[in-house]
């Protein structure tokens, strides 16, 4: 039986930390080649131990000799690597016929394309390298033949119901919420939120970043840009409905008025197996769906007055460029000081905004890899400069 090399880039995120799990689990169908991590050489290192690939890499370069010291004793020793430029060899290296893409953030964007132009097969667990770098990725695709496959429970629902879909039959697309932290808050009481309060989802365990961007409902936005990219709809038939259950994880509506949907538990692992066995369906023995047990799947719109952030995320796609890349920039950027309760939880939405309506993408409206790096670095001073104008009762000032 052929076994899949895979390189896992995130490792020691929620994404990777599921991923191994899978490889663990079925070892005579997935082998590591590559990993690579932010900064927890600790959990790294126990990977390198129990995976053994022939690369590893860490993203911040003043933990390599920990790195080393940890694994002294593995034999053979791995190739180590430090710095976003080793996270970027790791991509790209050796038989990986896969490359998962954990890291948070537009820090995937360059090993993405980086694999890509390696020939691997990426299966895509970072939103942001179609939002942000989808004026640049999709062609890099189709030039270098390798496949695409979405990893985050919504597109691969989506990608799932469209397996035997002839081309031209999808109508629309029904991107599912949870609604995250605030779902069941008032809207005045936003104002009160705190960090611990909006890392507390009602449904999935996933890290910080992406937690607070479900709280916001950016998420649901920032996949409804990366949902255009993927499938080819325009944002009018990419629409966003809350299901506080998480068991239907999104829906396709046909030419003929039919709509499809791929339900299961609120658990990772199964977009993730989907994309790595593709088209193939591996046997598991996890908990399976018992609609008796769920007993109720409701839907509802979202409250647009709660969610701003939804908006300003279908207001940058459809201003396409380099719009996307900003708006994830300055969430990105918002969403870190939030976390370390340098803005408050409104001010978020603010901030972005504040970058957007600053924003020219007149000249930009078929940007170079170098344009989509400049408006991100752009858009993240900017909103450090949006937060320097909040005062003490967190309003910011003066936007214009």
């Amino acid at each position: 039986m052929n076994v899949k090399a895979i390189t896992l880039l995130g490792s020691t995120g929620s994404i990777g930390t599921q991923t191994l799990d899978i490889v663990a689990q079925y070892p005579d169908q997935f082998r590591i080649v590559g990993l690579a991590t932010g900064n927890n050489v600790e959990l790294l290192a126990s990977q390198i131990r129990q995976f053994r690939p022939t690369i590893a890499a860490i993203c911040l370069e003043e933990k390599l000799p920990v790195l080393r010291e940890l694994i002294a004793d593995v034999d053979p020793q791995p190739i180590l690597l430090a710095g976003e430029a080793g996270v970027i060899e790791v991509a790209r290296y050796g038989d990986a016929q896969t490359v998962v893409t954990g890291i948070v953030g537009c820090a995937g964007l360059l090993p993405t394309i980086a694999a890509i132009e390696a020939g691997k097969d990426i299966a895509l667990a970072n939103k942001e390298t179609l939002i942000a770098g989808g004026p640049v990725v999709l062609p890099l695709v189709e030039k270098h033949g390798i496949k695409l496959l979405p990893a985050d429970s919504e597109h691969s629902a989506i990608f799932q119901c469209l397996q035997g879909v002839p081309k031209g039959g999808l109508r629309k697309i029904l991107l599912t919420a949870s609604g995250g932290a605030f779902r069941d808050w008032a809207t005045e009481k936003l104002a009160e939120v705190t960090v611990a309060d909006a890392l507390k989802h009602p449904n999935w365990s996933m890290g910080r970043k992406i937690t607070v961007d479900s709280a916001t409902l950016m998420n649901k936005g920032l996949e409804v840009i990366e949902a255009h990219f993927l499938f080819g709809l325009d944002y009018d038939n990419i629409e966003i409905v809350i299901h506080p259950q998480s068991i239907i994880h999104s829906l396709i509506e046909l030419q003929d008025t039919s709509v499809l949907a791929q339900l299961g538990w609120p658990d990772m692992r199964l977009p993730l197996l989907y994309a790595l066995s593709w088209p193939d369906r591996i046997y598991t023995d996890w908990e399976r769906l018992d609609l008796v047990k769920v007993a109720n799947l409701t839907f509802r719109e979202p409250d647009h007055q709660k969610y701003p952030c939804m908006q300003l995320a279908y207001a940058a796609g459809r201003a396409g460029g380099s719009m996307p890349a900003v708006l994830n920039a300055a969430n990105e950027q918002a969403v870190a000081l939030f976390l370390d309760e340098k803005i408050d939880y409104l001010d978020i939405a603010r901030c972005i905004e504040w970058a957007c309506d600053r924003f020219s993408s007149d000249n930009c409206s078929n940007p170079s890899l170098d344009d989509i790096l400049a408006a991100d670095r752009w858009a993240r001073q900017e909103v450090l400069l949006a937060s320097e104008k909040i005062d003490s009762r967190s309003r910011i000032i003066s936007l214009r």
